[in-house]
């Protein structure tokens, strides 16, 4: 009897600080890579698909695949390391894929952060 199958085994690249595209807020992204291989007896053997990679918000959890192109392009400017990336100068792109692009010309908005009413 031959046991064979796949094994699928996630790798965390780095953790970056970015501008999260969905809630809003500045946070730690887990940027990770996920690698499916064929399995005989349990061993993993060779890659059967192509690298999959995938950024997550620590702060909302929404999750969102980017190409692997981009994935080096954040890990480049990030440098993988927990502090995050360089602030962008004015206008300059940034790299992040969830961050909302200003059209040239315009000011970035001030968002006010909500008023709690049980505080006063």
């Amino acid at each position: 009897m031959i046991i064979f199958g796949t094994s699928s085994k996630t790798l965390q690249l780095a953790m970056l600080n970015l501008l999260c595209g969905f809630c809003g807020n500045p946070s730690a992204h887990a940027l990770r890579k996920r690698v499916t291989k064929f399995s005989l007896f349990f061993i993993p053997l060779f890659p059967i698909a192509p690298a999959k990679h995938s950024i997550q918000c620590t702060f909302c959890g929404a999750a969102s695949e980017v190409s692997k192109e981009n994935a080096e392009q954040l890990l480049a400017q990030g440098g993988g390391a927990p502090q995050g990336m360089p602030q962008p100068q004015q206008g300059a792109p940034t790299g992040n894929p969830f961050a909302q692009q200003q059209p040239q010309g315009q000011q970035p908005q001030q968002h006010q952060p909500p008023q709690n009413p049980y505080q006063s």
